[in-house]
């Protein structure tokens, strides 16, 4: 698959997963809203609160990848990927912030606990929150393994917390009955906690990617045997790959003969620069061709 195909797939599926996102947290707001001012239970604001940070994080990703997918231009030459990274870090920002918030209101509820009324709705609207953010995760999944997209996959870890959020939100719902009236406030706690640990993954994978780490060893080792398969080449140095967004950026010195001439040394180049393109498209390679006696 060339670039400009790539690219364009590219595109699609992560404008298809960023669009179900946003529809489907604008869904979960709405439904678990109405939940919340029935029952007024504590998890069901947790709840409700989870999905809205994942409604905003939705919508933010949409604005940021319509710029992140945005082709190079003059001012940005490697392109927009690394918008990507920043959208998850802000996303971790306001997700963090929310989880303290939500702490500090389990503590209230544990400390004075009060009684849950019609939890039926509050139990009913759960279920259907599970459905749906079910039914979202298998499409994100879906995504990220065919794009590796830094913000679907940021996105995609609210919504796989979302589904055992929803699960403790159920319990929470069925032991304050009688049961145990202080649960209300202990699952809204460990939702908070749970989201203060997954805003750390996200942070953790926005800055790796735009620390700019080398690709993995798998990643070059196809590059150097790429190079050193090919009969008319004496091997590589000074290897050097990072990747921004879903493009890699690959650059090394090339060696070979002497007596080649300068035509010959170009088509060589473009052979080696058309397989590692083929191998892990989406990339951009940038070759030095050198005479085997300077290395």
């Amino acid at each position: 698959m060339d670039t400009v195909t790539h690219d364009k797939k590219y595109n699609t599926l992560v404008k298809i997963a960023a669009y179900s996102a946003t529809s489907a947290a604008l869904l979960l707001v709405v439904i678990k809203l109405y939940a919340w001012f029935i029952t007024d239970a504590s998890a069901m604001l947790a709840s409700t609160t989870d999905s809205l940070l994942d409604l905003f994080a939705s919508l933010m990703n949409v604005v940021i990848l319509r710029y992140a997918l945005a082709p190079a231009d003059n001012e940005h030459r490697f392109g927009h990927g690394k918008a990507e990274s920043l959208a998850g870090l802000v996303q971790s920002a306001f997700v963090m912030g929310s989880a303290l918030l939500l702490v500090f209101h389990g503590v209230g509820r544990m400390i004075t606990p009060q009684a849950i009324i019609r939890s039926d709705v509050g139990i009913g609207v759960t279920i259907v929150a599970i459905i749906v953010t079910l039914g979202l995760v298998v499409i994100q999944k879906i995504v990220i393994k065919k794009t590796q997209s830094v913000a679907i996959s940021a996105d995609a870890l609210h919504y796989q917390s979302d589904l055992i959020l929803n699960i403790g939100v159920l319990l929470a719902l069925f032991l304050s009955q009688g049961i145990w009236k202080n649960a209300d406030g202990f699952f809204t706690i460990l939702v908070g906690l749970f989201l203060l640990w997954g805003a750390g993954k996200i942070v953790w994978l926005s800055v790796y990617h735009l620390m700019d780490h080398e690709l993995t060893e798998d990643e070059q080792n196809i590059i150097t045997n790429i190079v050193v398969n090919h009969k008319k080449t004496h091997g590589l140095h000074d290897l050097r790959t990072r990747q921004a967004g879903p493009v890699k950026f690959i650059q090394f010195h090339l060696e070979l003969d002497d007596n080649l001439s300068l035509f010959e040394a170009h088509a060589i180049g473009e052979l080696i620069e058309k397989e590692i393109e083929e191998e892990l498209s989406p990339c951009e390679v940038f070759i030095h061709h050198d005479p085997k006696s300077v290395v």
